[in-house]
């Protein structure tokens, strides 16, 4: 029995990786939990799971959950840590075989890359990761030699793909994207369109902030920053190309012009199973492809006019340094001022070009140097948020 420790497993991914669990066992156990301030959630899968340790967001949601575990007259209770330092705990417990790095934001950042020094197996979901820190990350899992399995359906689908060739016989990696619910809005529109209309994704169930990042199609300019470092490419080997179905869920053109391509329904719980089993493949009832549904694959070229955080992300991964850094802190800080209707749509993208054409092209050599970078683009992030506020540029409520 292999054991996890999940970084945010309150959230969708910590949820469905735990639905993997009951899916599969007894092949996997549960060592350790972090999660942030749903405590009704975290109290069920402590119930259920019985995990050694557990991490809350604070103090007061850790003095919270001991009252309501004791209340409960839960048997064996787990050690309970908060914050930063409880999240590392989770992430470097000595009897974890594989953490799951599932947290949303930069939070889970620092425990991850401890986790890879210490040569745990990951399970990577965190975008942050690599988007921020891809060149240390990488080094590290290098020097430990264990490799980092994606959970992303995308790079999930692109590791599939490469074992049916070598590296130096692959051209190009294509990502797929929906196109999120814009695909087909006027540009003239975009800068009207209401919270509620861009959390409307086509084809999968996420949390608010990945919603809205596929909606301005930011999550693919995140994943091709993680492509580009996780599968040791160069930036013009990583493609994206509009799939309206999500079916394909990415592809591999090898240099003899042969393309490989992943299928899957549009439901996490089938990479998460891969990335958790690998390099095995097991027999899972849970999800499967209904072939009966699948009329047609369409496929479209990327307009840079109406998504334009993906030429942003591009050009952040081509100056590297500290701007894959400040494209997701910058980002992270304008979808959240969106929903929270302080900024329009398209302030999205403008509060994120304002940053970058701020940032210094400074080298990260730390992980020190990686937090710095993201504390000073949030900063700056704020600055351009309460600019465009002031302009008097709003969404409107649907």
């Amino acid at each position: 029995m292999k054991q996890l420790a999940i970084l945010g497993s309150t959230g969708s991914i910590g949820r469905q990786c735990l639905s993997v669990v009951d899916a599969l066992a007894p092949r996997f156990g549960v060592v350790a939990l972090a999660a942030g301030n749903n405590l009704d959630e975290l109290m069920g899968q402590i119930e259920r799971y019985q995990p050694e340790l557990v991490s809350v967001a604070d103090g007061m949601r850790a003095d919270a959950l001991a009252f309501q575990l004791r209340e409960k007259r839960i048997g064996k209770l787990p050690e309970i840590q908060q914050g930063a330092a409880g999240m590392m705990a989770v992430a470097t417990h000595a009897r974890a075989d594989i953490v799951v790095s599932a947290a949303v934001g930069v939070v889970g950042l620092p425990a991850t890359y401890e986790a890879v020094k210490l040569g745990k197996t990951i399970a990577l979901s965190n975008k942050e990761v690599l988007v921020a820190a891809g060149e240390l990350v990488m080094a590290a899992a290098r020097k430990s030699g264990k490799e980092l399995l994606p959970v992303d359906s995308e790079h999930n689908a692109v590791h599939q793909c490469l074992r049916g060739g070598t590296h130096a016989e692959v051209r190009r990696l294509v990502l797929t994207a929906s196109g999120g619910p814009f695909r087909k809005t006027p540009i003239k529109d975009l800068q009207n369109v209401t919270v509620e209309q861009a959390l409307a994704h086509p084809n999968w169930k996420m949390g608010n902030r990945i919603t809205i990042d596929s909606a301005t199609m930011m999550n693919k300019g995140f994943e091709i920053i993680e492509a580009r470092w996780l599968f040791d490419m160069k930036p013009a080997q990583v493609d994206v190309a509009i799939h309206p179905q999500s079916t394909i869920h990415s592809m591999v053109e090898f240099v003899d012009g042969s393309v490989l391509a992943q299928l899957g329904a549009t439901d996490m719980r089938m990479p998460i199973q891969y990335a958790l089993t690998y390099p095995e493949r097991v027999a899972s009832n849970q999800v499967d492809l209904d072939w009966a549904k699948l009329k047609r694959l369409d496929f479209e070229k990327v307009s840079t006019r109406r998504y334009p955080c993906l030429r942003l992300a591009r050009e952040a991964m081509t100056n590297g340094g500290a701007w894959p850094c400040a494209l997701n802190a910058a980002d992270e800080v304008a979808v959240a001022a969106f929903l929270e209707r302080q900024i329009s749509f398209l302030g999205i993208s403008e509060v994120v070009e304002a940053v970058l054409s701020r940032t210094a092209g400074t080298r990260i050599e730390s992980m020190g140097a990686v937090l710095a970078a993201d504390q000073e683009a949030r900063r700056t992030a704020r600055e351009e948020v309460t600019r465009l506020a002031a302009k008097g540029v709003t969404v409107s409520v649907s």
